[in-house]
């Protein structure tokens, strides 16, 4: 897989969204990775868990198995920090969560700005959120504030439509380059134009969900082209759904806990889909989103009104 950063080789990557876990989980389930191979972790404010994350990070680097410099940590500014002035804390906040210096890579969670305060989704009487009178290239300023300080080495973006990260793109006295856009996808939501569009202006493109889930009903891993291609190269079916972002030449962020499925991940280097099996992957997109936020649809920013 390409790497982030030019510098770190991301054999693989592991999504930390463990809101219910035990206490304790998430840390081991870090240092497991490490142990494992992984160098590239996602992190984020929103799953409030950071601090667990950098136990087992720290824990990792302290008995001398990983250096710091070997890891490509990412995290993500949440939606009420939108604000140009709180963007710098929020940065700082998730930094002495994780008890590191620097981040590799630092998100805009969403391209919408919440109303500041205490909930990470304030709501209306109707149960809708309020919206920041913020826009996104004004947080952007923000964003590269925090390369120039040295707080995060890199920037990026996380659920940009096309046309959000157009505007972004040619925004007048850009300083710094969004690296990659972090977005839902899977077979069932290709994101075939997105991903063009992303990679024809040379930002990555991370994918986010990759195993698909289950919506009406709908589970993508029992899927029996899915499980076909999975019998005829000897793998399980997140296997097969994981190596097809990896040739698509995508940075692929599946999420476990659990140290067996931890391993299974990253075991996707030793065999190849054929072009046929590609194929069939991509025949299956039915543009089915997971991760739609409802309450969030009347927001000016939503970026989910438009085809990609």
């Amino acid at each position: 897989m390409n790497s982030c950063s030019g510098t770190v080789t991301v054999l693989g990557s592991l999504c930390l969204i463990t809101l219910q876990a035990p206490p304790g989980e998430v840390a081991e389930a870090v240092k497991a990775a490490i142990t494992l191979g992984y160098r590239h972790f996602d992190c984020a404010y929103l799953y409030h868990n950071e601090s667990e994350v950098g136990m087992g990070i720290n824990a990792k680097i302290k008995e001398g198995e990983v250096r710091r410099e070997e890891l490509f940590i990412v995290s993500k500014l949440w939606c009420t920090y939108h604000k140009k002035s709180l963007v710098k804390t929020a940065c700082t906040n998730t930094l002495k969560a994780l008890n590191l210096d620097y981040l590799d890579l630092y998100l805009i969670h969403w391209p919408m700005g919440f109303k500041p305060g205490e909930k990470d989704v304030p709501l209306d009487c109707s149960g809708r959120v309020i919206p920041s009178n913020t826009s996104f290239l004004d947080t952007w300023e923000a964003m590269e504030d925090l390369v120039i300080e040295g707080l995060v080495k890199h920037i990026g973006v996380s659920n940009f439509n096309h046309e959000q990260l157009e505007r972004l793109l040619n925004k007048p006295g850009l300083r710094f380059r969004p690296l990659t856009n972090q977005i839902e996808c899977h077979p069932y939501l290709n994101q075939k134009s997105l991903i063009e569009f992303c990679h024809e202006r040379n930002v990555s493109v991370t994918a986010y969900r990759p195993l698909g889930g289950s919506r009406n009903g709908v589970e993508l891993m029992d899927n029996l082209v899915v499980q076909k291609i999975a019998r005829k190269h000897g793998k399980s079916p997140a296997q097969i759904l994981i190596r097809f972002q990896i040739q698509r030449n995508l940075i692929v962020i599946p999420k476990s806990v659990t140290p067996s499925r931890i391993r299974e991940n990253i075991q996707v280097f030793d065999f190849e889909l054929t072009e046929k099996d590609m194929e069939e992957l991509l025949s299956l997109n039915k543009n089915l989103r997971l991760a739609t936020f409802p309450t969030t649809e009347k927001h000016k920013d939503y970026p989910f009104h438009i085809e990609y």
